[in-house]
């Protein structure tokens, strides 16, 4: 495999062998990118002066035999949410293009401590609001696989940064399915951590509390799972988590148990959000394969009585996500916005579970609503603690297809997809983002297989809280044994 395509890992010890050096690898990218990024357009803030800097210093360091970090000399990219000192950080808005960031994000200061090299950073939608990766900042993200499609939101030029072979490692965000969409759609994998383990501070416009926002996580994206594990140790150490007395230390809870020895369920459609075929028949395969290799599997899509059951009820789960997920984005509305919000909130009937009625009941909530519906998350949470006395892991859908074509105009509802030749608003398939989401779970998006169109198709393997390891664990096994890395057609 070209040197574009080596997993982080490979990538590390090529550097350790003085193999090849960090600025070549540096050099590499950046001719790349210059040649590929015209069309694609994932690594839209460029820093390869101070890139190149950095990996001469790097390769000093090295020869000069000094300890080195486990991220030493390693080149990468991270999404355009995070601050980092001296470049800009919009969020996709027009009136934020000349905010620089005075320092790094937590998150990134560790990356770099570990001695990571941030060449750039890489594209997002309007407010990480979408499952499309354009705004009128930086323009449209296209998918490398299909340049008429989407790459995914909101960390959707990360993952066409993997896939494109443009950087081996990538720092993205996830409240609704932020990290593992894109990496669904590109065919690369994605970390959405349990949440609070790793910090969000410095992922942010504005000055604002330290408090972690709800749902929202913040994790690596690769083209390896073994990478994904390599980042997490970077990202989370020292391992804590949020509380309402602030970060409080916390352990991993890992059993140790081996990936064949793992109890397995799995769920490959669902009522709430019907999966196409070309997602649904690829998870099948996986069970069929999981089971020839001793794992045991149970099928709990269609359970009938007596047999093990689904986590939660779907319906329940869908609306308290739905609700809260808007709750809480809508929290930082500026007053104008919020106030539109109000107007159309006033218009819903009674009743009314689009999504639209969802997103304007939740940006209104008040305080008291909002916890009535913490008090049914409360209760999903639990339903969750007894599923994985019995499991330990759940592998579902992330979205309903794979990449859809580009649709930049109209409201993400009115957008549609093909779901089994008949039209789904794309917003439906955020049911299978909040599934693990709500209650904060961990949840590893790895590659599965193609569709007939020959699109990526993944699944997210999802535990239970601060099992991340296990999940991780679980995805290299099946890299190894099941699918690694492919690369799109682009060269």
């Amino acid at each position: 495999m070209s040197l574009h395509f080596e997993s982080a890992s490979q990538l590390l010890r090529r550097l350790q062998n003085k193999e090849v050096s960090a600025l070549e690898l540096v050099d590499m990218a950046i001719q790349r990118m210059e040649r590929l990024d015209g069309v694609i357009n994932a690594v839209v803030v460029r820093d390869f002066d101070r890139a190149r800097e950095q990996a001469r210093a790097s390769d000093a360091w090295r020869a000069a035999g000094k300890p080195c970090g486990v991220l030493h000399g390693l080149p990468m990219t991270v999404k355009e949410s995070f601050q980092v000192a001296g470049l800009p950080t919009t969020f996709g808005h027009p009136s934020m293009r000349h905010h620089v960031a005075k320092e790094d994000a937590v998150a990134v200061r560790r990356l770099k401590s570990a001695g990571a090299i941030v060449m750039g950073k890489t594209n997002v939608p309007v407010s990480l609001a979408d499952w499309q990766t354009f705004n009128p900042v930086y323009g449209t993200t296209h998918n490398p696989w299909d340049t008429s499609r989407t790459p995914g939101g909101s960390s959707g030029g990360s993952a066409a940064a993997l896939a494109a072979g443009f950087s081996p490692l990538e720092l993205g965000s996830d409240i609704g399915a932020s990290i593992r969409n894109p990496a669904h759609y590109c065919g690369v994998w994605g970390h959405k951590p349990t949440w609070g383990t790793v910090t969000l501070e410095g992922h942010t416009l504005v000055p604002r509390a330290l408090a972690e926002t709800d749902i929202s996580a913040a994790g690596p994206m690769a083209r390896s799972a073994h990478d994904l594990a390599l980042a997490m140790e970077v990202l989370s150490t020292p391992l804590t988590a949020w509380s309402p007395l602030g970060r409080v230390p916390v352990s991993w809870n890992d059993s140790g148990r081996a990936p064949r020895s793992c109890r397995v369920g799995v769920i490959w459609d669902d009522a709430e959000a019907e999966v196409d075929d070309a997602v649904a028949k690829p998870l099948q395969s996986l069970v069929e394969w999981l089971r020839r290799q001793g794992v045991p599997v149970v099928d709990l899509t269609h359970p009938k009585p007596g047999e093990p059951q689904r986590p939660v009820d779907s319906a329940e789960a869908h609306d308290v996500y739905i609700h809260m997920l808007r709750a809480i984005t809508g929290a930082r509305y500026d007053q104008a916005t919020y106030e539109h919000a109000r107007s159309q909130a006033a218009t819903i009937v009674p009743g009314d579970t689009s999504y639209r009625a969802r997103l304007y009941r939740g940006n209104t909530l008040s305080y008291r609503d909002f916890m009535q519906y913490e008090e049914r998350r409360e209760r999903l949470r639990l339903r969750w603690h007894a599923f994985f006395e019995d499991f330990d892991l759940l592998i579902c859908p992330v979205a309903t297809t794979p990449a859809f074509p580009l649709q930049p105009t109209g409201e993400r509802w009115e957008r549609m997809v093909s779901v089994n030749g008949q039209p789904q608003p794309s917003t439906t398939a955020l049911f299978w983002a909040g599934y693990p989401a709500l209650v904060g779970l961990p949840a590893t998006a790895i590659p599965v297989e193609q569709s007939p169109q020959g699109l990526p198709v993944g699944a997210q393997i999802v535990t239970k809280p601060y099992a991340d390891p296990l999940a991780l664990r679980f995805a290299a096994w099946l890299e190894s044994e099941w699918r690694a890395f492919k690369a799109p057609p682009l060269d």
